[in-house]
């Protein structure tokens, strides 16, 4: 989470009015993307992570993202939903609950289910 955390700190002042997020891929204990938030209309933190690691054969990977991904289709496609869809990710942990009220707990619901 350490080094989403600083991943998020890189997405500063560009993303804005977004929300600085960090997001790290990890298999065992490999980091495979470790990406940042950027400008407003451009992919989310957690979908440039997927970006980088699809097309290659990975199980069980585990993601840290600095706040829960969007469960809503604004810009960009709702990020929670990719990340249900893709069958690498085995564990997310997210730091902080989106208190977007379109978020706010839903999609950490839907990975639990």
């Amino acid at each position: 989470m350490l080094a989403a955390l600083a991943q998020s700190r890189k997405a500063l002042p560009e993303c804005l009015p977004n929300p600085p997020v960090g997001c790290v891929i990890v298999d065992t204990q490999k980091i495979l993307a470790q990406v940042y938030t950027q400008v407003p209309g451009k992919h989310h933190a957690e979908a440039d992570a997927l970006k980088q690691i699809q097309g290659k054969a990975f199980n069980l990977l585990k993601m840290y993202v600095t706040l829960e991904p969007c469960s809503f289709h604004g810009r960009t496609p709702a990020c929670a939903l990719a990340i249900a869809e893709d069958c690498c990710i085995h564990e997310i942990y997210v730091s902080l609950v989106d208190p977007d009220p379109r978020n706010n707990g839903q999609p950490i619901k839907m990975f639990s289910s």
